[in-house]
C-alpha cells in the first residue's frame, strides 16, 4: 500500500474548484508571520554592524521567531492531519496562541535589546505559556481521534513542546545576570540543548516520518512507525542526560547524552535512507532536508568530540559557539526552506497543475542556490581570511533573500491564477521540466563557480617587495646592454592621497618609458626613479612629464618630497620579456616600502611581514566597521556592587590595519580586551580561563593585593578567579604579565579598568581609547619579540587598530560635553593626546584632577601626557560642526596610526 500523507491528501477531501479555501486563506495568512520573521532575520543580517547584540539578535530572531512559529503552525496542521481531523487547526483559540507567542517573542527580543530583564521574564512566560497550550490542544486532540497509523508524530510534538517552556526558563535565569563562575556556560549550554535539540529536533524527526517519503513521492518503508516508536524514548533519554550532566557534572559526563541522542536518530533514520534508496531525491525540498541532516548529524558529532576532550565548561562554550552556524543554518534554516517549498504550493491549492506550477517557481535554479548555500556556509565555519567569510555570508543572505522572493511571487501568481480561472479564462500550465542529472550537475557546478569569485575576491591582496637597485635603466637584468626596440611606452600616473594611481606599470625590455604625472592631491609632490631620472616638484593641479628612457630593467621609484616615501608614495616599473634578476619573471620586483619603524631603528623586513604590508594612508574593505569606543556609564546605584566576568585567552588572527593581519593573544577575543568600569567599593571577580596554547596570566592594578597567588601564570586549560575591591578612581590597566611581559602585553593582552571618581558629573557622551604600538612580525603570526626587545616598533594605534576612527569617527554634537578616558598601554610607548581644534577644559590624570571646568584661574590644557600604563581622562565641547582630528602628538607615532577624527555635526 502506497501511504502519502502531503496536507492535501491526508485529509481524504476531494479537489476543491478553484477559489481560495479557507484552510488555505488560514495558511497563507500565518505563513505570512514566519515569512515577515525570515525578511527580519534577513534585515538584521544587512545591518547587523550597526545594532547591539547583533550575533544574539540573529539567533533569537531566527530560532524563537521565524522557526518557533513555523513549528506551532506547522506541527498543528499535520497534527490534525494525521488524526484526520483537519479543520482543528483553526480558528480562534490557534490565532490567541500565534498572537500570544509572537509578543512573548518580541517581549524576549526587545527586553534584552533595552536591557529590562522583567520584559524578558514576561515575554519568555508569553512564550512558554503559548507552546504549553499548544501541547494541551495536542493531547486534547489526541483524545479525540481513532488510532491512527502515524498518530506517533503527534506524541513527538507534544513531548517537544513540553521542552520548550524549560529552555525558555533557563533562557530567562541566564538573561538575569549576576550569576559566577561556570555556571553561565552551563545554563547557556543546556537552554540550547533543550531548545535546540528538544523544540527543534524531536518536531524535526516527527514530521519527516511523514514528509520525508512525501517529498520523495513514494511510499512509506515498511517499519517507519516502529522506527520512529522506538526511537523517542532514546531520544528523551540522551537529551536528559545530556542536560542533566551539563547541569551537573563536568563536560565528559554529558558526553553519552549526546551520543544516545545522536543513536535515536539513526534508529527514526534508518527508514528514511531506505526510501531514499527506493526513490532518489530530486527536489530543492528533498535535497534541502537532505544537506539539513548532513549538518546536524556533523554537528553532533563535533559536539561530542568537545565535551569529551574538554574540562572546562567556560572553555566548552567557547567552542561551542563555532556550532551555532552550522545547526541556525546548515540544520534548522534549511530544513524550514525545504519543508516551505513543498508545503507551501500544496496549501495554495488550485489542482494539481497549479501545484506543480507554484512547486515549479519555488524551485528555479535550485541546483545552484543549494550549492552556494552548503558551499559558502562550509567556507564560514572553516578558518579563512575575514573577508573571505564576510563574503560567503553575504551569500547565505542573497540566497535567503532569493528564496523570500520566489516565495512572495509564488504566492502572487498563485492568487492571480486562482482568480483567472474563477473567471473563466484559461490558465495555461507550466511545461514541467525533468530535472536531469546533466541539469543537476550544470546547477551545483554554477553554484561552486558563484562560491569560488568570492572566495578570490574576497582573498584577493596585493602585496609587493621593493629592493633596492642601483644600475642604469639601459642595462639588463644581468648588467648587460639591452636592445632598444623603437617603440615608446606611454604612461599616464594621477596622485591622489598621498598615493600613485596606478603603483606600477609593465613596460616591454627595450622600450622607451616616458610617464605624465598629474597632481591631483592636496600636496607638493614629485617622481623619481633610482636611475635619477624625475618629474620636478609639481603642486596641486599641475602635471609634468617623466622621460626614463631605453628600459632594460625593473625599477622603483618614489616621492622625494621628505617622509613621503616612508608613509607609501611608491612606483614600479616592471620589465617583461627578459629574464635574470629584476625582470618579471615571475617575482614581481615592484611594491610598496614599509613604514618607518619606531624607537630610532629600521627594521629589515622579510618579503612576508606585516610590515611590508602596513601602509598608514590605505583603506580598509568596505563595510569596516571599527571598534565601538562609546563607554557606559557605571551601572548600579551608590550601593558597591560585584562585578562578574569571565576573561578567556584566545589565540586570534586579526586584521590591525588594512592588509595586516597578526595572531592575537587576547583577553577574550579582542584586542585591547574588555573594558571594565565600576566604581570605589565595587568588587570586581574575574575569571581568568586559558584556552590558548602557552601559559598566560593577568595583573589588575585596579587592585593592591599579593600578586604570588591571583597573578601567578596558568597553563593551557587551566583557570583561576581573581578577585579584588577598587579602592581608588582611575584609569587602570590589566595586561599579562607572564615574562617575556613585554611580548604579552605587545601581543594584545591589555586592556583597561575604569573606576570612577566619586562625584564624577555626568556628560552627554564618553568615549575611551587604548594606546599600544605593535610590532609586527610574519604576516599573520605573533609580534616579533626581537623588535619588542629592540622597542623597534612599527605601527601605533587607538584600540587595537591603526586610524581605525579615520574611516569611521566618533560622533558628537556641537555644545556637548565629551569626557575621553585615555590609558597608555605601550608596552613601551607614552601618549601625548591631542584634540585637533579643541582645548580641555578637564584634566584628570593618574587619579587627581590637574585642570577641573570652572576653576578661578580659567585655564585650559592641550594634551594629556601620559607615560607607559597610566592613564587619565580630558572633557571638552565642540564649538563648531566639522571634523576634528584627534592624535597622539609624538607626531610621528600619529603618522604610524595613532590617529582618528571625531565628526561634529
Amino acid at each position: 500500500m502506497t501511504t502519502n500523507l502531503s496536507p492535501a491528501t491526508a485529509s481524504g477531501s476531494a479537489p476543491k474548484p478553484p477559489g481560495r479555501s479557507p484552510r488555505a486563506l488560514w495558511h497563507l495568512g500565518v505563513n505570512a508571520i514566519v515569512v515577515g520573521w525570515l525578511a527580519l532575520f534577513a534585515a538584521v543580517g544587512s545591518a547587523h554592524h550597526f545594532l547591539p547584540h547583533a550575533f544574539w539578535l540573529l539567533v533569537h530572531v531566527l530560532l524563537l521567531g521565524a522557526v518557533t512559529n513555523a513549528i506551532v503552525i506547522w506541527s498543528g496542521h499535520f497534527a490534525a492531519s494525521v488524526l484526520r481531523l483537519p479543520e482543528a487547526n483553526r480558528g480562534t483559540p490557534a490565532a490567541l496562541r500565534l498572537v500570544c507567542l509572537n509578543a512573548g517573542a518580541v517581549g524576549v527580543i526587545g527586553g534584552m535589546l533595552a536591557d529590562r530583564w522583567y520584559v524578558v521574564l514576561a515575554g519568555g512566560c508569553l512564550v512558554a505559556a503559548a507552546v504549553t497550550a499548544h501541547a494541551v490542544w495536542l493531547i486534547r486532540l489526541m483524545r479525540r481521534a481513532l488510532p491512527g497509523r502515524f498518530s506517533m508524530t503527534v506524541r513527538y510534538y507534544v513531548a517537544a513542546s513540553a521542552l520548550l517552556p524549560v529552555g525558555a526558563a533557563l533562557g530567562v535565569v541566564m538573561a538575569r545576570g549576576d550569576l559566577a563562575g561556570e555556571l553561565p556556560e552551563r545554563l547557556r549550554i543546556a537552554h540550547e540543548t533543550v531548545n535546540l535539540l528538544g523544540w527543534v529536533g524531536l518536531t524535526v524527526a516527527g514530521t519527516l516520518i511523514t514528509l520525508w517519503p512525501t517529498m520523495l513521492r513514494t511510499r512509506v518503508a515498511d517499519g517507519a512507525e516502529r522506527a520512529g516508536r522506538a526511537a523517542l524514548p532514546v531520544l528523551l533519554t540522551g537529551l536528559g542526560a545530556a542536560v542533566v550532566g551539563t547541569l551537573l557534572g563536568p563536560p565528559p559526563l554529558a558526553a553519552p547524552g549526546v551520543v544516545l541522542y545522536a543513536a535515536g536518530l539513526v534508529v527514526a533514520g534508518r527508514p528514511w535512507l531506505r526510501e531514499a534508496r527506493a526513490k532518489a531525491p530530486r527536489s530543492f525540498a528533498a535535497w534541502s532536508v537532505a544537506a539539513a541532516c548532513g549538518w546536524l548529524a556533523g554537528s553532533l558529532t563535533v559536539l561530542a568530540g568537545i565535551l569529551v576532550s574538554t574540562t572546562s565548561w567556560i572553555t566548552v562554550g567557547e567552542r561551542t559557539s563555532l556550532l551555532t552556524a552550522p545547526l541556525a543554518a546548515g540544520w534548522i534554516a534549511q530544513v524550514l526552506l525545504g519543508a516551505l517549498s513543498f508545503l507551501v504550493p500544496v496549501v495554495l491549492g488550485g489542482g494539481p497543475a497549479a501545484v506543480r506550477a507554484a512547486t515549479a517557481s519555488l524551485e528555479r535554479a535550485w541546483p545552484a542556490r543549494l550549492a552556494v548555500t552548503n558551499a559558502a556556509l562550509l567556507l564560514c565555519v572553516l578558518p579563512v581570511p575575514s573577508t573571505v567569510r564576510v563574503a560567503c555570508s553575504v551569500l547565505l543572505l542573497v540566497m535567503l533573500l532569493s528564496f523570500l522572493v520566489l516565495l512572495v511571487l509564488t504566492v502572487v501568481r498563485g492568487t492571480r491564477n486562482r482568480r483567472r480561472a474563477a473567471q473563466g479564462d484559461a490558465v495555461p500550465a507550466p511545461a514541467e521540466v525533468p530535472a536531469r542529472p546533466h541539469r543537476v550537475l550544470g546547477g551545483v557546478a554554477l553554484g561552486l563557480a558563484v562560491v569560488l569569485l568570492a572566495v578570490a575576491g574576497g582573498g584577493a591582496v596585493d602585496v609587493r617587495s621593493l629592493p633596492v637597485l642601483d644600475r642604469s635603466a639601459a642595462t639588463s637584468a644581468d648588467g648587460g646592454a639591452v636592445t632598444p626596440t623603437g617603440r615608446t611606452t606611454r604612461v599616464t600616473v594621477t596622485i591622489h592621497n598621498m598615493r600613485f594611481s596606478p603603483s606600477s606599470v609593465a613596460v616591454p625590455a627595450g622600450n622607451r618609458l616616458v610617464i605624465t604625472l598629474h597632481n591631483t592631491g592636496t600636496d607638493t609632490h614629485d617622481l623619481v626613479l633610482e636611475t635619477g631620472a624625475g618629474t620636478g616638484r609639481l603642486s596641486p593641479g599641475q602635471q609634468g612629464t617623466l622621460n626614463a628612457g631605453v628600459v632594460g630593467r625593473s625599477l622603483e621609484g618614489w616621492c622625494s618630497v621628505v617622509g613621503h616615501r616612508q608613509m607609501g608614495m611608491v612606483f614600479a616599473v616592471r620589465v617583461t620579456g627578459v629574464t635574470g634578476a629584476g625582470s618579471d619573471s615571475g617575482t614581481d620586483s615592484g611594491g610598496s616600502a614599509h613604514a618607518h619603524s619606531g624607537g630610532g631603528s629600521t627594521s629589515a623586513a622579510t618579503d612576508d611581514t606585516a610590515a611590508k604590508a602596513f601602509d598608514p594612508m590605505a583603506e580598509p574593505a568596505a563595510g569596516f566597521t571599527a571598534r565601538d569606543a562609546q563607554l557606559p556609564p557605571a551601572t548600579g546605584g551608590a550601593s558597591p556592587r560585584v562585578h562578574k566576568r569571565t576573561f578567556t585567552v584566545k589565540e586570534v588572527t586579526r586584521e590591525v590595519a588594512p592588509g595586516v593581519r597578526q595572531k592575537l593573544w587576547t583577553f577574550g577575543g579582542t584586542a585591547p580586551g574588555p573594558v571594565l568600569r565600576g566604581r570605589v567599593g565595587d568588587t570586581f571577580e574575574i575569571t581568568l580561563v586559558n584556552d590558548g596554547s602557552i601559559g598566560h596570566s593577568v595583573d589588575f592594578h585596579a587592585g593592591a593585593l599579593a600578586p604570588n597567588g591571583p597573578m601567578r601564570t596558568i597553563k593551557p586549560g587551566e583557570s583561576l578567579t581573581y578577585r579584588f575591591t577598587a579602592t581608588r578612581s582611575g584609569v587602570w590597566m590589566y595586561h599579562c604579565s607572564t615574562m617575556p611581559m613585554s611580548l604579552h602585553i605587545a601581543n594584545g593582552m591589555f586592556g583597561a579598568v575604569i573606576i570612577d571618581p566619586p562625584g564624577l558629573p555626568a556628560v552627554d557622551r564618553e568615549y575611551v581609547l587604548v594606546q599600544s604600538e605593535f610590532y609586527l612580525g610574519k604576516q599573520g603570526g605573533t609580534a616579533d619579540p626581537a623588535k619588542v626587545n629592540a622597542k623597534d616598533y612599527d605601527m601605533v594605534a587607538f584600540n587595537g587598530y591603526a586610524n581605525q576612527y579615520d574611516h569611521d569617527p566618533l560622533a558628537a554634537e556641537p555644545g556637548e560635553r565629551v569626557r575621553i578616558w585615555v590609558l597608555a598601554a605601550g608596552p613601551n610607548e607614552p601618549s601625548a593626546f591631542h584634540v585637533v581644534g579643541g582645548q580641555f577644559d578637564t584634566v584628570f590624570r593618574e587619579g587627581a584632577y590637574d585642570l577641573r571646568r570652572g576653576g578661578s584661574q580659567s585655564g585650559g590644557a592641550q594634551v594629556l601626557d601620559l607615560a607607559p600604563a597610566s592613564g587619565g581622562f580630558v572633557e571638552l565641547s565642540f564649538p563648531d560642526a566639522g571634523d576634528y582630528p584627534f592624535v597622539t602628538h609624538i607626531m610621528s607615532d600619529a603618522e604610524r596610526g595613532a590617529h582618528g577624527v571625531f565628526h561634529v555635526r
